[in-house]
């Protein structure tokens, strides 16, 4: 190799290196594009409907998405924050009640292969893993200090993808500019076509998120109600807000009212677990197809190794994200990969 491609391949390698290091600000510069494009169809729906211009529009989409966030927290948040506190009492006792239930089907099982019953589990044993007064206080020290940074860390994160939404919001077509420019001019056109494509796809996820959550929450209240399920609003809302994580998020939103369902009778817990593996199957097939039929094609394979390869890469916040991730780089890979070069390769023919 001469000496300029050693040069070449050097930069290449420091490039990879850097944007290694800075993968956790490059998956919240996408989380802040992400919240962009929803807040940008809101913008753009106000400018065609009241004749506003954009400095005009984004203020008062702002009023409108803080008055809707009001009235969520207002309406919902305090009865589903009493809830969600009561489910989380109640889940070491479903475990313990649990526990005590194969226990004594364990002990029936052995006295009928062994003739001995197996001793069953002491009233209190969960208490009692936790019964020192040091190792409270120093877990719940730790604990509290560990929220605090967790929480002050989050809070930085949120402040800076919505600062950052706000100002791509505000100068799409500049930021666009600035992108399209860091390409050789010959690639520009392309790469703005590609772009307004992943726009594109991403608000047509958006749309069809929201509206499979919301249809999920309805059917889950609805469902748990009908069950007698106990705190329905706390289950309902968990269900509605864990389906926009695919194949991850529906399995932990069933753990909390099956949970509850077991301190009311054994056999609740397979009725819930029914019922969500059924809303989940409406959702898949019936709900999700009739939103997204014509905008999105993601195979529920890719979806799960796109969730596995970007929560390890970018923690977890390449969870959440790993839809819209998937949706974009399958964008850029069928029309940069398959249409520009695959679909345009032409060898020699064949004999």
């Amino acid at each position: 190799m001469k000496f300029s491609q050693w040069c070449a391949f050097a930069a290449l390698l420091a490039a990879g290196v850097l944007l290694w290091n800075l993968r956790g600000i490059l998956i919240e510069l996408f989380g802040s594009v992400v919240l962009a494009v929803a807040l940008s169809s809101l913008v753009s729906s106000l400018e065609q409907r009241l004749g506003l211009r954009r400095w005009q529009a984004l203020p008062l989409a702002l009023v409108i998405v803080l008055l809707v966030l009001t009235a969520i927290v207002a309406l919902l948040i305090p009865p589903f924050v009493e809830q969600f506190g009561e489910l989380v009492q109640q889940v070491p006792r479903a475990a313990s009640a649990l526990l005590r239930l194969t226990s004594s089907g364990l002990g029936r099982i052995s006295q009928m292969v062994h003739g001995q019953p197996q001793l069953p589990l002491p009233d209190g044993w969960l208490q009692s893993l936790t019964s020192g007064s040091d190792w409270q206080w120093s877990a719940g020290v730790g604990r509290l200090l560990g929220l605090a940074g967790n929480l002050g860390g989050g809070l930085l994160q949120l402040v800076f993808v919505v600062a950052v939404a706000v100002m791509l919001t505000a100068q799409p077509e500049g930021y666009r500019g600035v992108a399209i420019q860091l390409v050789p001019s010959t690639l520009r056109r392309r790469l703005g076509d590609v772009l307004d494509l992943c726009g594109e796809a991403l608000s047509s996820w958006m749309v069809g998120v929201l509206i499979s959550s919301l249809c999920v929450g309805v059917l889950a209240f609805i469902g748990l109600s009908l069950l007698g399920v106990k705190l329905t609003l706390a289950n309902a809302l968990l269900a509605g807000l864990l389906n926009i994580i695919p194949n991850v998020g529906p399995t932990l939103g069933t753990i909390f009212p099956m949970s509850v369902a077991l301190l009311e009778n054994p056999w609740k817990p397979l009725l819930v677990l029914v019922l969500y593996v059924v809303i989940q199957n409406l959702e898949s097939y019936v709900i999700t197809p009739s939103v997204m039929h014509h905008q999105l094609k993601l195979l529920p394979g890719l979806t799960l190794a796109a969730q596995v390869v970007f929560t390890v890469v970018f923690g977890p916040l390449g969870l959440l994200l790993a839809l819209p991730l998937a949706v974009c780089l399958q964008v850029i890979i069928r029309e940069l990969l398959v249409h520009d070069l695959f679909d345009r390769w032409t060898g020699s023919p064949a004999p």
